[in-house]
């Protein structure tokens, strides 16, 4: 017993080595530190080191080619490629969209495009959220296409529950979304229209993130928030960057890309340029467009929290040379935002 006891107290001993022998050790701890992350053994602790200095040096690479964008450390940055996809997917895209007396394709804006646009600084988008581990990214995609809708039509900025469309927005409650294993922001725009309307944040508060599971709708916990009601959506025209700049222009619109990629995985700054494919899988919100650096760009709000990308946003590359016509990372591909009652 005393000699088993040994072996597993020199091996704990080597793994603690191998981590605070390394130069990297300590700014692996900052990292620990600064996200608020614990590992229940010191194995467990070493494995994750080794993929934190493989994406150390990767992005160090990538950064070195002084391309229009960089890479860095964020709250993903000791998972692997599985597990960060794992955590991220939520996005049920479909190859024919799904039609409904609130769905209307292609409606024709015909406005005047202008050459820059950031509902950010207007103020009409709420500050990043966290989806957490929870594969929810198309119900804060959905609030927040919602929350700028209604900071245009009310002129105020009201956070809009994503938890009430996590667990109300499925088969059992006249949805067709499925939690936390992902869905798709036009049948939740159709959900709140039968809804008439949906519930403040404050009061339906998000949960999922760390449960990682849906909850049981509640129904009495909250009231709509008045003239939140949507009467349709407008599916923006496939794979047009003048279409699409012309529904950003009205207001900020819920989109699908892919956000598979390494790099995107690791996204600091600057206008991503890099490989990014067009299997659709995660839900966003593009709130803006302009020119960085003389690189057209789309701005978009991601719901990975403000550790991620440049506080909480990625700018992607504008214009028809990315992957066909159809967009960096596809977001030319299913874009849509709600028309309120």
């Amino acid at each position: 017993m005393n000699t088993i006891f040994f072996f597993f107290a020199l091996a704990s001993f080597s793994v603690f080595l191998s981590v605070n022998a390394n130069p990297l050790g300590n700014l692996f701890r900052k990292w620990m530190n600064e996200h608020g992350v614990q590992y229940e053994t010191m194995g467990q602790e070493n494995q994750a080191f080794d993929i934190w200095v493989d994406n150390h040096y990767y992005i160090e690479r990538v950064n070195a080619q002084n391309l229009s964008y960089q890479l860095g450390h964020n709250q993903f940055s000791a998972l692997s490629h599985a597990d960060y996809l794992s955590m991220v997917r939520g996005y049920r895209g479909l190859y024919v969209r799904p039609t409904s007396i609130v769905s209307i394709v292609n409606e024709p804006v015909n406005l005047q495009i202008p050459a820059s646009v950031d509902w950010v600084s207007a103020g009409a988008v709420t500050p990043v959220k966290d989806q957490g581990q929870c594969g929810s990214c198309w119900a804060f995609s959905t609030t927040g296409a919602l929350e700028g809708a209604y900071y245009i039509r009310h002129n105020s900025l009201v956070s809009f529950s994503e938890q009430q469309l996590v667990d109300c927005d499925n088969l059992l409650n006249g949805g067709r979304d499925h939690g936390c294993n992902g869905g798709l922001m036009d049948n939740a725009f159709s959900w709140i229209a039968k809804n008439n309307g949906l519930c403040r944040e404050e009061v339906y508060p998000y949960v999922s993130g760390t449960t990682k599971t849906s909850g049981t709708c509640n129904s009495k916990i909250c009231t709509n928030v008045a003239n939140s009601d949507i009467a349709k959506y407008v599916d923006v025209k496939s794979n047009s960057d003048s279409a699409f700049m012309e529904a950003v222009a009205v207001q900020p619109v819920s989109v699908a890309i892919e956000a598979d990629q390494r790099d995107f995985q690791l996204y600091k700054s600057g206008v991503f340029t890099g490989t990014c494919g067009t299997n659709l899988d995660h839900g966003v919100l593009a709130v803006g467009y302009g020119t960085l650096d003389g690189i057209d760009y789309y701005k978009v709000k991601n719901s990975w929290s403000t550790s991620w990308g440049d506080q909480g946003y990625i700018y992607l590359g504008r214009g028809t040379k990315y992957n066909g016509g159809v967009g960096q990372c596809g977001i030319l591909m299913e874009a849509s935002y709600p028309v309120l009652a």
